[in-house]
């Protein structure tokens, strides 16, 4: 499917079309690894080994494809220092900066209810419909 350019204002964009550019950057964020790595780089720049360190379980692929999809929606900044080996920092934007307090609050939610949603998986593991 190819997602169709946005034109006009962001008050007439249709979220629930498809071929929405907002579905597009739904689909980009909403997932584990850029969560984290906004959270990450909201305490500040990182260099791409100190990001990978501060993100338990990323890969090496998965951090590098996370942040391009970052940057080419102007949610990251890439600098690359012309030292050798090249350093290359990575830092939010203006917009991922913004992002951030949302994800801030999706992980207090998270907080506020881990031992309910956990409650809750223990009963809908243990009952009738568990088994079949």
């Amino acid at each position: 499917m190819v997602t169709k350019q946005f034109r006009g204002s962001p008050e007439d964009a249709d979220l629930t079309r498809a071929d929405s550019l907002a579905r597009e950057i739904f689909s980009d964020i909403a997932n584990k690894w850029a969560l984290l790595i906004i959270e990450a780089l909201g305490e500040g720049t990182l260099r791409f080994g100190e990001l990978r360190k501060e993100i338990d379980g990323i890969s090496h692929k998965m951090l590098t494809q996370n942040l391009r999809m970052m940057e080419r929606n102007g949610l990251v900044e890439r600098q690359v220092h012309p030292t050798v080996p090249p350093r290359v920092e990575y830092t939010l934007t203006e917009p991922g900066a913004a992002l951030r307090a949302t994800v801030d609050a999706m992980c207090d939610w998270t907080h506020r209810y881990l031992g309910d949603i956990e409650a809750s998986r223990g009963r809908f593991g243990s009952g009738p419909a568990a088994s079949g």
